[in-house]
């Protein structure tokens, strides 16, 4: 049986307008693009760099 893996729930809170293309393509890589839509996504070092990269932007709802 394989394990479980972890997710993290991110939810966009600001807008990606007059923000760095490089931040606009962030949060399409994390799935989000307008403001209160969310994602659940795997919590990897890969996905938390992102979401460090465009903290402003997004919360974590929550670990599962």
């Amino acid at each position: 049986m394989a394990k479980a893996a972890k997710t993290i729930t991110v939810e966009q809170t600001a807008s990606s307008i007059r923000r760095h293309q490089s931040q606009r393509a962030t949060l399409i890589g994390l799935k989000l693009n307008k403001i209160g839509r969310t994602a659940e996504l795997p919590d990897t070092p890969e996905v938390r760099g992102m979401i460090y990269k465009v903290r402003h932007l997004v919360r974590v709802v929550g670990d599962a």
